[in-house]
């Protein structure tokens, strides 16, 4: 009888070991699905903005060459180009950041300000980097929760979940 119990204690144990391996290797799995998942979002971003850059490109170029042969001023010359409105596409695509100049504060501060809503430090966090925002530390999510903190235009509503001073989110006031 003693013997079984024994048995029957060691088998327990060792499921519940391989269960707790399970969860382990479950919670690193999705995770890591998580990861790749955002990858894969910003990378379709940069393809659908990449092929609508190369569109517009591409019809400036045919356009170009249409006026080459046909539109001339008075004197005979070419007429000036229009303003480029890709620019911000194109440096976007260069890796530029468009937040060049600007501390995390202030582009969180208009990242907040464009949303109109608050946000969680790791979305900021996602949003800054997409823009080609360094961010120093082994541990970007903590470090813009951490800027945001010490800096008095932004107020925390919840656990790494800021919005700018002075705005409250109405779906808040419902939260329990």
């Amino acid at each position: 009888m003693e013997e079984q119990k024994d048995e029957l204690r060691d088998i327990t144990v060792g499921l519940e070991q391989r269960i707790s391996a399970y969860d382990t290797k479950l919670k690193d799995l999705k995770k890591k699905r998580e990861r790749l998942n955002e990858e894969v979002a910003t990378i379709e971003k940069y393809l659908e903005l990449a092929k609508t850059l190369y569109r517009v490109e591409a019809d400036k170029a045919k356009l170009a060459s249409l006026s080459s042969q046909i539109i001339t001023d008075e004197k005979g010359s070419l007429p000036s180009p229009v303003a480029d409105v890709t620019d911000q596409s194109r440096e976007i695509l260069l890796g530029r950041s468009k937040y060049v100049g600007m501390s995390m504060p202030d582009a969180a501060h208009r990242i907040l300000r464009e949303a109109h809503r608050p946000m969680h430090a790791k979305e900021l966090c996602q949003r800054l980097m997409e823009g080609g925002m360094q961010i120093r530390g082994k541990t970007p999510i903590t470090s813009v929760a951490t800027s945001l903190k010490r800096d008095p235009r932004f107020k925390k509503v919840a656990p790494n979940t800021f919005e700018r001073r002075g705005e409250p989110d109405p779906s808040l006031t419902h939260a329990v």
